[in-house]
């Protein structure tokens, strides 16, 4: 077998194969004499035709078949007589194959070669603080206190800000198109009210009637009203206003397990202190990826890319459906959507190298104890059987996915041991 390696780039390579005709026509009269048992042909009997007709009949399977089974072995051998290793399945492509020939065929593939991921204490980064300040505590305090607010009918005064009007609301736009909703409520000050909207409403009473227009602007985000003038008739019906409960101990009673007001506010510092971490700590490893991903001397292979963005389009699709959502009917643009995570697979991608050839080289490895315990963390979360996920993932062949995955979280626990880290 005759092969030549050609370098198109430092990722991306192109591996050209000849097999020789023996090991064609080998294979060729193989796949005839088995087709020949159990091949059906005019003139002779099941089993009984000869190879020769066989092979003149069934020709184009028959050489469809030999590529078939002859590429995937040579491809396999090559690229082990050159040392290289695909991260993605070749993409064969200019096959020619005939009796009596050689059968040529290129195959396609990114490789990623061996490089310096540099020294990781020259990496520098910078802790951001996790301090709760006492008016992130108050605001928390103030927005428990929203939620718990009770509608209270107003009947002395026309709509004043904050307050909830229940409105029949009759809608015309310029083209003439007209819609009528009755019962809509509305939220004086709520910022999904269309520009201009509130101030129409306020001072008036219940039973009162008014017609305005809207200009919506050309930065609208609603591309189908940006621009626009509409016209709204409103008919207010009734009136209502948020009553907030006191801050003091009854109300930190009335949420629950807390015996005074002291004890929620220690209870929201908390949370907020814990949320403050995990943000930090997700901001520092952020940095610490970009930092990464700049350190890989070339460009990420694209195959590797396009993987990325699937994953990354696939994981966005699986969210819609978890809100009820038909990607299909959401109205998004796909492909433009796929062009826009581009950039961040391809920096996920590069710092995901960095860290592999860094384990690699400090010899990171996951034990089979490591593993089991992720697997028994996600069979939790799951509520499945930690033999049952493993199962799953063997068939699926997820358990190597699983096992790098813990392998670059080593990496990076590593790395950050050994980084220089500034702040708090």
């Amino acid at each position: 077998m005759k092969t030549d390696l050609v370098d198109v780039n430092e990722t991306r390579k192109n591996l050209r194969v000849e097999i020789p005709s023996d090991v064609v026509d080998a294979e060729i009269e193989r796949l005839a004499r088995d087709l020949s048992k159990k091949a059906r042909i005019p003139g002779f009997r099941p089993g009984k035709a000869p190879a020769r007709v066989v092979r003149t009949r069934f020709k184009d399977q028959i050489l469809h078949d030999v590529a078939h089974d002859l590429i995937p072995r040579a491809v396999e051998r090559a690229l082990r007589e050159h040392g290289v290793e695909a991260v993605d399945t070749p993409d064969v492509r200019d096959v020619s194959v005939d009796e009596g020939q050689a059968l040529i065929f290129t195959a396609s593939f990114d490789t990623v070669p061996p490089f310096d991921p540099g020294d990781w204490s020259t990496l520098s980064l910078r802790r951001g603080s996790a301090r709760v300040e006492d008016t992130a505590v108050a605001d928390a305090l103030e927005r428990l206190r929203t939620r718990a607010a009770r509608l209270e009918p107003v009947e002395d005064r026309g709509i004043a800000s904050g307050d909830l009007a229940t409105l029949d609301l009759d809608r015309r736009e310029a083209s003439g198109r007209t819609e009528t909703h009755a019962d809509v409520r509305v939220e004086l000050g709520s910022a999904v009210n269309p520009p201009g909207f509130d101030e129409h409403l306020l001072g008036l009473e219940t039973g009162a009637t008014k017609t305005f227009a809207i200009h919506f602007p050309a930065e609208y985000p609603s591309a189908e009203l940006a621009g626009t003038d509409v016209t709204y008739t409103a008919r207010v019906k009734a009136i209502a206003r948020r009553v907030k409960p006191d801050l003091d101990d009854a109300f930190a009673k009335d949420l629950g397990e807390f015996e005074s007001l002291d004890a929620l506010r220690a209870r929201v510092r908390d949370d907020l202190a814990h949320e403050a971490r995990h943000t930090v700590e997700r901001e520092l490893r952020a940095d610490l990826m970009k930092q990464l991903a700049a350190r890989l001397p070339f460009e990420a292979p694209a195959s590797l890319v396009d993987r990325e963005i699937d994953r990354r389009i696939e994981e966005f699709a699986r969210r819609l459906v978890d809100q009820g959502i038909d990607p299909r009917q959401a109205g998004i643009d796909w492909q433009a959507f796929r062009e826009s995570q581009r950039d961040v697979a391809a920096e996920a991608v590069a710092s995901a190298l960095v860290l592999d050839e860094g384990a690699r080289r400090e010899r990171v490895e996951v034990t089979e104890a490591e593993l089991e315990r992720e697997i028994g963390r996600y069979a939790e979360r799951t509520e499945r059987t930690p033999a049952v996920v493993r199962a799953a993932l063997e068939k699926e062949g997820g358990l190597s996915r699983v096992a790098a995955g813990l392998r670059r979280e080593k990496t990076i626990d590593l790395v950050l041991s050994r980084a220089t880290i500034a702040g708090d």
